[in-house]
């Protein structure tokens, strides 16, 4: 642990202004269109500083899911997400087991993968049945993703897409905050969250509520499908990046 500290102490400037920078980014699309931190965030973070996916990726998930809760609350409907609620808990043991025993060039693989498998949900907008076994499974996947990336959101948004843009925002929010709660639960207990984790995610916590209110502030007077659009370029460039 205290070399990981002194590790974190030892960071640049220039690495945490960039990773500062991602996540004020993650943080925006992620405000103004449902979800994103983690799919803009995990492939850029990964070239920048590795050790911060997943663990300071889901903590601001949290955070986040908690800001947008205050706006959307009265759209949350829960029993639309209890299947997906208890596929996630295999998922996040599955994600847990690779996280653990997969080496770093896989999970660069599969968080890859996790990205462009969002892009293709957002840009295709596939419809699929809503029912217990569809929402069972995008949990899983969710759980698995979730865990070694903190791109939790893509299976669930390829269920939601035919919801209102509020509704839809909501249960995410909703789905987010129980579902990080419960991933942070499995990496501390499983010894992937140290307190340096924490020590960073306080320096860089500003940057993300800074993301968050200007969205707030900006996002309804922007083209949301040209945000989608340069913020999926970015992700694809990067996970692209990952792959090669």
């Amino acid at each position: 642990m205290a070399e990981d500290w002194l590790a974190w102490v030892d960071m640049s400037l220039g690495a945490w202004l960039g990773c500062a920078l991602v996540l004020a980014l993650g943080a925006f699309v992620q405000r103004a269109t449902g979800f994103g931190l983690a799919v803009v965030g995990a492939p850029l973070l990964l070239l920048i500083e590795p050790r911060l996916v997943p663990v300071v990726l889901v903590l601001f998930g949290f955070t986040v899911s908690l800001l947008m809760m205050r706006h959307y609350r009265h759209e949350v409907r829960i029993a639309e997400l209890g299947m997906a609620l208890a596929g996630r808990l295999p998922g996040n043991g599955l994600g847990l087991w690779l996280l653990l025993a997969a080496p770093l060039a896989m999970l660069e693989k599969l968080i890859a993968a996790s990205v462009l498998f969002a892009v293709a949900v957002t840009l295709f907008r596939l419809r699929l049945p809503v029912n217990r076994v569809t929402l069972f499974g995008a949990g899983v996947l969710s759980g698995v993703f979730g865990t070694v990336a903190a791109i939790g959101g893509p299976p669930m948004v390829l269920l939601m897409h035919g919801l209102s843009p509020d509704r839809l925002r909501g249960n995410l929010a909703a789905f987010f905050l129980i579902t990080s709660s419960l991933t942070l639960a499995t990496l501390a207990l499983a010894g992937q969250m140290r307190l340096w984790h924490l020590g960073l995610a306080l320096t860089l916590l500003p940057s993300v509520l800074l993301g968050s209110a200007l969205a707030n502030r900006v996002a309804h007077r922007l083209d949301r499908r040209r945000l989608q659009g340069a913020s999926l370029t970015l992700c694809t460039l990067a996970a692209m990046g990952l792959l090669i």
